[in-house]
C-alpha cells in the first residue's frame, strides 16, 4: 500500500511538473519567437513565420531607431515623461487622500468615497467622448501634459483604496508618540507614516507604471501631434492598409519593452515585497 502511494505520488508529481513546463514554455516561446523574428527580413518572415532566421540581421532595429518617420525615440521619451509624472502624482495623492480617509472623519468623506467608487466601477472607455469634448473645448488636448490628467484621475481610486486599507493597519500610537516628541502633522505624515507605507506605495507604483506605459485609448483620442505620441501610438505606424512589416513591428516592440524590462529586473525584490504586502494588507 505504501509503495503504491509512493508510485502514485511520483506519477502525480511528474504530471504536474510536465504541465508547469508546458505552461512555462507557452509563456516564454512568444517572447523568444518575437526576438528571433525581429532578426529576419520581411521576405524571409513571410516565407517561414516560425523558422529561425537563416541570416540574422539587425537591420530592422537600425531602421526603427534611425528612420525619422517612426519617431520611436521621441515616443519613448514622451512615454517615460508621462508615466513618471503620472505615477508620482498617483502615489503621492493616493497616499495623502488614503491617510485622511483612514484617520479623519470629516464632512464630505462619504461623498469622496462614492466618487472614488464610481471611478472604479464606471468603464474608462465610456468616458472617452465626454473627455475628448471637454479637453478640446478647454484647449487641454494635444499638449505634453494632456495624458497626465486622465491617467492620474483614473489611477487615483485604486491607489487611495490600497493606501487607505494599509494605513488602517498602522497603530495610531505611532502618530501619538510622534506628536508628543514635537513632530508636526506634516512631519508625522511624511516622516513616520509614509516610510511605513512604502510596500503598498511600491505596489501602486508598479501597477500604475504598467497601466500608464501601455495605455492606448486616451493617447489615440487626445494626442494628434506625432511629436507628442506615446509608445502605443508609435506602434500603429508599422501597420499599413494592405500589408504590415512584422519584423520591424517586433523590433520596435522589443525596443519599447526595454525600459520596462530593465525597470522590472532593477527593482525585482521591491516588486515582490510590494506585491506581497499589498496582498496581505491591501
Amino acid at each position: 500500500m505504501t509503495t503504491g502511494k509512493r508510485i502514485g505520488n511520483g506519477i502525480t508529481s511528474v504530471v504536474l511538473n510536465l504541465i508547469m513546463w508546458i505552461f512555462s514554455l507557452s509563456c516564454i516561446f512568444p517572447l523568444v519567437w518575437m526576438l528571433y523574428s525581429s532578426l529576419k527580413v520581411k521576405r524571409e518572415f513571410n516565407g517561414d513565420i516560425i523558422g529561425l532566421p537563416s541570416n540574422p540581421t539587425l537591420e530592422n532595429f537600425v531602421k526603427v531607431l534611425t528612420n525619422p518617420d517612426y519617431h520611436i525615440g521621441d515616443s519613448i521619451m514622451n512615454s517615460v515623461r508621462t508615466t513618471v509624472l503620472s505615477v508620482f502624482f498617483i502615489v503621492l495623492f493616493g497616499f495623502i487622500v488614503g491617510y485622511f480617509l483612514a484617520r479623519i472623519r470629516f464632512t464630505g468623506s462619504k461623498i469622496i468615497w462614492v466618487m472614488l467608487l464610481m471611478g472604479m466601477l464606471i468603464p474608462v472607455h465610456s468616458l472617452l467622448v465626454p473627455i475628448y469634448v471637454v479637453f478640446n473645448k478647454t484647449g487641454l488636448s494635444n499638449q505634453w501634459f494632456t495624458l497626465i490628467i486622465p491617467y492620474v484621475a483614473f489611477g487615483l481610486p485604486i491607489a487611495v483604496f490600497l493606501c487607505q486599507g494599509f494605513i488602517k493597519e498602522i497603530p495610531t500610537a505611532l502618530e501619538e508618540a510622534a506628536a508628543i516628541d514635537g513632530s508636526s502633522f506634516s512631519g508625522t505624515l511624511f516622516k513616520v507614516i509614509m516610510p511605513i507605507c512604502r510596500p503598498i506605495m511600491v505596489t501602486v507604483a508598479i501597477l500604475q507604471t504598467f497601466s500608464c506605459w501601455n495605455e492606448f485609448s486616451f493617447a489615440l483620442v487626445l494626442i494628434k501631434d506625432t511629436a507628442l505620441q506615446t509608445v502605443p501610438l508609435a506602434m500603429t505606424q508599422f501597420t499599413g492598409q494592405f500589408s504590415s512589416d512584422y519584423p520591424k513591428i517586433m523590433a520596435a516592440m522589443l525596443i519599447t519593452m526595454a525600459p520596462i524590462v530593465v525597470l522590472y529586473f532593477a527593482f525585482s525584490k521591491q516588486i515582490i515585497k510590494g506585491m506581497v504586502a499589498g496582498a496581505v494588507k491591501g
